[in-house]
């Protein structure tokens, strides 16, 4: 179990961002503490886009070769002519 205090300013945003999100303020500072933790702590992204990844299908079209693409326009950052 936790406690902290909020200066009046800060208190109100969080009540008002709360309500916005139809959230409780304890739901609310959870889950803001949760997502800064995961920040901090470099959350994998499989994880933080595990929701996505694999979401799209496709033959390649114009994507085909943006890996290729990337690539060279890294080594030209790098190395520029």
């Amino acid at each position: 179990m936790r406690s902290l205090r909020l200066d009046p300013e800060l208190d109100e945003l969080v009540r008002t961002a709360a309500a916005r999100e139809g959230a409780s303020i304890s739901e609310f500072l959870r889950r803001a503490a949760a997502e800064r933790a995961a920040r901090v702590l470099g959350q994998a992204a499989s994880e933080r886009l595990g929701d996505v990844i694999g979401a799209v299908r496709s033959d390649g079209g114009r994507a085909a070769r943006s890996g290729d693409a990337f690539g060279e326009l890294l080594a030209d950052e790098r190395h520029p002519r």
